[in-house]
C-alpha cells in the first residue's frame, strides 16, 4: 500500500494496480501541488460535500472514467451538477453508512463522522486492500466513543485523522481517538490550509505521546507518500 498526501483530507491510496482518491481538494487548496498526476483514479470517494473535500470531484469526473461512491444523498446529488449517473456505484444510489461494499478486491465500510453536510452525512471510510490492509479516513469528525467500536473489529494499520481544530477535532481528541482505534500509525489530516487551523503537528506529537504512545506518528509533506 502506498499512501500519497495531497493536502488537507485529501489522499491517493495505490495498491494492487488500484488508485483511491479520497476527498480532492485540489483547486483552492494551498498545499495540494501538482497534481495532474492524481486526476485519473479508478475509485473516488468523498467524506461530504463541503467544498473543502468534494473539491475537483466533478471535474475529474466529467474529464475521465471514474467511478464514484459516497453516500446515497450525495450519489443523487452529483448528476444535478453533470456527473454521468454510470459512474456512479451501485445504479447511482452509492451507499450508507454501516454499510460494506466491494471494489477490485478492496472492500470499503462507510462509518459515522461527526460533522455537517449539505446532502446526507458526513462519513469515514475503512478501506482494506485485497491483502488485508487496513486504513481508516475519518472524515471531518469530532471525537466520538464509538470509534473503539471500530477497534474491535477492523485491525486498522493506518488512521488517518483530523488534527486542525475549530471545524474538527483538535490534536488532543485526535490523540484520543487514536487510543480507542488502537491505530499502529497515523498520518495527520485537516490541518495548515487554513489560518483558523493548527499551522503544525507539534502539539499531536505531544498528545500522541501521552494518550497513544503505541501509535507511530507519519507526518507527511504534501506529495509525500509512506509505503507499507
Amino acid at each position: 500500500m502506498k499512501i500519497t498526501w495531497l493536502g488537507h483530507s485529501a489522499f491517493e491510496l495505490f495498491s494492487h494496480g488500484v488508485k483511491i482518491l479520497i476527498d480532492p481538494f485540489f483547486t483552492g487548496n494551498p498545499f495540494a501541488g501538482d497534481t495532474e498526476a492524481f486526476i485519473n483514479p479508478d475509485l473516488i470517494l468523498v467524506t461530504h460535500d463541503h467544498g473543502d473535500h468534494l473539491g475537483d470531484t466533478v471535474g475529474i469526473m466529467k474529464n475521465g472514467t471514474s467511478k464514484f461512491l459516497g453516500i446515497a444523498d450525495l450519489c443523487s446529488y452529483l448528476p444535478t451538477l453533470g456527473v454521468d449517473p454510470r459512474q456512479i456505484m451501485f445504479g447511482g444510489s452509492g451507499m450508507n453508512i454501516g454499510g460494506t461494499v466491494k471494489f477490485a478486491g478492496f472492500s470499503i465500510t462507510m462509518t459515522n463522522a461527526v460533522h455537517s453536510a449539505g446532502h446526507g452525512s458526513c462519513v469515514g471510510y475503512i478501506i482494506q486492500d485485497p491483502n488485508g490492509f487496513t486504513v481508516y479516513h475519518a472524515g471531518d469528525t469530532a471525537l466520538f466513543g464509538d470509534m473503539a467500536l471500530l477497534a474491535e473489529r477492523f485491525a486498522i494499520d493506518v488512521a488517518l485523522l483530523p488534527i486542525g481544530g475549530h471545524y474538527t477535532m483538535d490534536s488532543l481528541d485526535a490523540a484520543k481517538a487514536c487510543s480507542y482505534l488502537e491505530a499502529k500509525n497515523v498520518i495527520p489530516m485537516h490541518y495548515k490550509t487554513f489560518p483558523v487551523l493548527c499551522q503544525d503537528t507539534l502539539e499531536f506529537s505531544k498528545q500522541l505521546a501521552h494518550y497513544s504512545e503505541h501509535t507511530n506518528l507519519i507526518s507527511l509533506n504534501p506529495q509525500e507518500s509512506a509505503e507499507f
